[in-house]
């Protein structure tokens, strides 16, 4: 994936599709510290870097063996 494309700036509502959650889901997230998930503020908005939620993907994804290892 090229740089660009991982510095791209995502606004809650499409970080959230992304990720398969709510709005608010995010905004609780934040409020309570659930999730170290870097955020950007501009001005008031909040905007979530692409490349910081594939990160929060990958290090939550389980099971990552190979598809020989899923027979077993």
């Amino acid at each position: 994936m090229d740089e660009l494309n991982k510095h791209r700036l995502l606004s809650r509502k499409e970080a959230a599709e992304f990720l398969g959650v709510k709005i608010i889901t995010l905004a609780i997230w934040e409020s309570t510290k659930r999730y170290n998930l870097p955020m950007v503020k501009v001005g008031r908005l909040v905007r979530y870097r692409f490349g910081d939620l594939l990160d929060f993907v990958e290090k939550r994804t389980v099971n990552k063996g190979t598809p020989k290892d899923w027979n077993h």
